[in-house]
């Protein structure tokens, strides 16, 4: 079949199921569909959507990620950082759960989903790379530590948020019971059975109880009635062009933090199943996930690391076991939403807690500074930005994001020259760090670890002219140019000028291991023509020889 046929309809490669493939899928599937439900729910509470959306948004997107996608086999839907997302970018703009809430958040959806699909057509997946570990590390830490703090109120049973909480601190003691009790059944299934799918388990014996014990008419707060049934064709209202360049910045984040989920679990699956990701093909699919979801009515879906986790511990091999897994979820909407009525909110907290604690790793940070002061600053800046900025968490991002680039600019700007020096175990390296003579008389030999550009040249130019003035006695030059595997038109007429100057000093200039991509480049510019002043030579062996020769004469 033609591979522009696989690009457009990636499942046509999936292989066919046999009774021993689908015996596997069934199991992975039903644990994963089991699972997704009360997290949708619980997730779909935290970006102050109606809880049943959380549902759709685990039916539909979850379907067309797994047919458009290369990793098939992650769980697509709702998770506790994009819905956090969400939740935090439509704050002041509307009355969560209400029907502008809505509207915005399906915007959210939709503007991510086309940026996605926009970036995965054009091929654009690398640009995703401009997030650095240490920004994502702040973020994802800060989103951990604000999303736990969101939900502590429920979990305890308080009857307010914050605010509330300080100012009349009334708590219900029986929901206190039901969150902090599912919370540790969470923690010690995770624990000692993983593959479990305890959040069925604990919610569904949750509702027994608050039902039983009248949970709901002593004034404890529940779930409620969910809408039954399959989800409407969700069509926007327009929005004035105002609120929609107010949610461009929050669509961008959402775009690149999504993707970003889907990332980390991706590698993992590649890995594992022994195939290269095709990070422009999951671009596509979690865009048109994306687009479903907002036509369902929902919020923004992504990857959940998690439920991908826990697909491939039960056995999924292919994206059959997706397909089980909606087939599920649209089972448990048709037929399983009454019983979701008596589930108290303080157990829904609890699943979300119970997802995010496990998030949480203070010891990156230190890894982080023990691996590069400045990538740790940043790390701890974007952490802190974004937890002061909350609600608007995008600017930690933004800032995270800013520092990033500028200490790459700085580095490419700020090449790493040094002269070098014949080591006693033969390599050539730092004379100065290891206090090592010059390799002849009269010579300064140098490397430089960088691209030869127009962020680096200046800086080749000034290392030569400073040596050269300052010691007269110089009469030779040498370059080793290993590491120099690019060239620009910068490059090439600061490497001129270095001739020149060296060209009317009477100093020769040595070039050892020059790589053919930059030969090329300089012969074409017509700045490798050989003669008396410029040598070059393949290897390090045969300059160290010539050099050895020209300081014997």
């Amino acid at each position: 079949m033609p591979s522009s046929l696989h690009r457009w309809f990636p499942f046509l490669a999936w292989p066919r199921p046999t009774r021993h493939l689908l015996h596997g899928e069934l199991w992975a599937g039903l644990t994963v569909g089991l699972m997704v439900i009360p997290q949708g729910v619980a997730y779909a509470a935290l970006a102050g959507m109606p809880l049943v959306t959380g549902i759709y948004a685990s039916m539909l997107p979850a379907l067309v990620a797994v047919l458009w996608s290369s990793s098939t086999r992650l769980s697509v839907g709702p998770t506790a950082l994009t819905c956090l997302l969400v939740a935090s970018s439509l704050t002041g703009l509307a009355e969560p759960g209400s029907p502008q809430w809505i509207n915005l958040a399906v915007w959210l959806a939709l503007l991510s989903g086309l940026l996605q699909v926009g970036l995965g057509f054009m091929r654009f997946g690398w640009l995703l790379n401009v997030v650095s570990s240490p920004v994502l590390t702040g973020f994802t830490q800060a989103a951990a530590v604000l999303i736990l703090a969101s939900q502590l109120p429920a979990l305890l049973g308080f009857r307010h948020d914050w605010a509330g909480m300080l100012a009349q601190p009334e708590v219900n003691l029986a929901a206190a019971a039901f969150g902090l009790g599912s919370l540790a059944a969470l923690v010690l299934a995770r624990r000692w059975s993983p593959r479990f799918p305890a959040v069925v388990l604990v919610v569904g014996l949750s509702a027994g109880l608050s039902a039983g014990l009248g949970f709901e008419a002593s004034g404890g707060k529940v779930v409620g009635a969910l809408a039954a049934g399959l989800p409407s064709f969700y069509v926007p209202s327009l929005l004035p062009w105002q609120a929609l360049g107010e949610l461009m910045v929050p669509a961008l984040v959402i775009t690149l933090v999504s993707f970003l989920e889907t990332a980390s679990s991706a590698k993992v699956d590649s890995q594992r199943g022994g195939h290269r990701w095709d990070q422009d093909q999951d671009l596509i699919g979690q865009g048109l996930a994306k687009i479903t979801s907002a036509f369902s009515g929902a919020f923004p879906t992504s990857s959940s690391f998690s439920r991908s986790a826990l697909n491939l511990f039960a056995g999924a091999q292919t994206g059959w076991a997706t397909l089980v897994s909606v087939v599920v979820v649209l089972l448990a909407l048709l037929l399983l939403t009454p019983v979701l009525h008596y589930v108290p909110q303080s157990v829904l907290a609890a699943v979300v807690v119970a997802a995010i604690y496990g998030t949480l790793k203070p010891a990156a940070f230190a890894r982080l500074w023990r691996v590069s002061r400045v990538e740790a600053a940043t790390g701890s800046v974007t952490f802190a930005v974004t937890v002061l900025s909350a609600p608007r968490l995008y600017w930690g991002v933004i800032t995270g994001l800013m520092m990033g680039l500028l200490h790459f600019l700085y580095q490419r700007l700020h090449p790493r020259i040094i002269e070098v020096g014949l080591h006693p175990d033969g390599s050539l390296r730092d004379r100065h760090l290891w206090h090592l003579p010059p390799l002849a008389p009269g010579l300064y030999a140098l490397r430089m670890d960088a691209e030869l550009d127009f962020a680096s040249a200046t800086s080749l130019e000034r290392a030569i002219s400073d040596q050269v003035a300052a010691q007269p006695a110089v009469r030779h030059v040498c370059l080793f140019a290993q590491p120099i595997n690019r060239i620009d038109a910068t490059g090439v007429e600061i490497f001129g000028q270095i001739r020149q100057v060296l060209a009317a000093r009477g100093i020769t200039l040595h070039i050892s291991g020059i790589k053919l991509p930059v030969e090329t480049v300089l012969r074409r510019a017509g700045e490798l023509s050989e003669g008396p002043l410029l040598r070059l030579y393949r290897t390090d062996a045969e300059t160290m020889a010539a050099l050895q020769q020209t300081a014997e004469t």
